[in-house]
């Protein structure tokens, strides 16, 4: 075990939740408290097991599709987006919809739509399956091609004349897609990149704040959940950094010899990892051997989004 004296959990600023994930759960909670159980949410609204077995306990069921919600029911999309096809599919029903789509990828979905209106190709920048890829490709019938690695890249037919245009799924690093976006440019000179990279700054922010915190630690623990893409990122950039990283949802899931011998701890949180849980975790850490944690310099969030306009009117 650690040597009590100056052993440390340093924590990183910023982490855990961003305004999307915020505004979000904060849908789910006041759909609940203006309609009663059961609310009916289309996916996992965002993608933390806690989270969702929270709002499940206080009456939220989490579908896969809307034939599984009552004809009229109380519908929520999650955080990641849906389709045009979902939307129309939930009007069909009669379904009574409160959109969680973060402003953000909304931003992405008009882009889109906007782009393919003015006869480019757009390509999506992302991974396969991803509920968020899904919904930003669903908003056009066709013209949006998905490129999941530089591979891809080399295999696209299209030629250097025509108006291509491409966008990224917001969850994914700038480092990750650096590379993809310098083989686009080099294919497509006249490629028209996003006004500003689609990256959302809350994942912008959590990589920054892991690049500072992993050279000062001997471990990393990222608090996040399996099917999460940006505390994935997370736990991938601290073991490129060479720091050993382990991403945990639940106290019990740490084994103590990742911290035998180890004076200091990093711990940080994905976008979907509420606070409470990131501090049970800390706890746990602290039973394995006495540890003083510290809070690191950052960026303070203050952004925020508000709740969709049919829910507060």
């Amino acid at each position: 075990m650690s040597d009590s004296n100056n052993a440390e959990i340093l924590m990183a600023q910023p982490r855990g939740f961003c305004a999307g994930v915020d505004r979000a759960i904060n849908i789910v909670n006041e759909a609940l408290n203006r309609f009663g159980a059961p609310i009916y949410v289309r996916h996992e609204i965002v993608h933390n097991a806690y989270v969702v077995n929270e709002l499940r306990d206080k009456g939220a069921v989490f579908v896969d599709e809307l034939h599984e919600v009552p004809k009229g029911g109380i519908v929520v999309f999650s955080a990641h987006g849906v389709s045009q096809e979902v939307r129309k599919d939930a009007e069909a029903r009669g379904l009574q919809v409160y959109d969680a789509t973060c402003p953000l990828v909304t931003k992405v979905h008009l882009e889109v739509v906007k782009m393919c209106k003015e006869g480019f190709t757009v390509l999506m920048i992302g991974h396969a399956g991803h509920p968020e890829v899904e919904g930003t490709m669903g908003q056009v019938k066709e013209g949006v091609f998905l490129i999941e690695k530089l591979g891809d890249v080399s295999a696209l037919p299209f030629s250097a004349e025509e108006k291509i245009a491409f966008v990224t799924q917001t969850t994914l690093s700038v480092d990750e897609t650096k590379e993809i976006v310098e083989a686009l440019t080099q294919k497509f000179p006249n490629i028209v990149q996003p006004r500003k990279q689609d990256i959302c700054y809350a994942t912008q922010n959590r990589q920054d704040a892991v690049k500072f915190m992993a050279p000062q630690v001997e471990v990393v623990i990222v608090v996040g959940s399996a099917t999460s893409s940006n505390s994935n990122r997370l736990r991938e950039l601290a073991e490129k950094l060479g720091v050993p990283a382990y991403m945990v949802d639940a106290p019990e899931q740490l084994k103590p010899e990742w911290f035998a011998g180890k004076k200091r701890v990093g711990l940080t949180a994905g976008a979907s990892a509420p606070e409470s849980l990131a501090q049970s975790i800390v706890s746990r850490i602290q039973e394995f051997g006495s540890r003083h944690v510290r809070a690191l310099d950052g960026v303070v969030e203050d952004v925020t989004f508000s709740l969709p306009k049919n829910l507060v009117d």
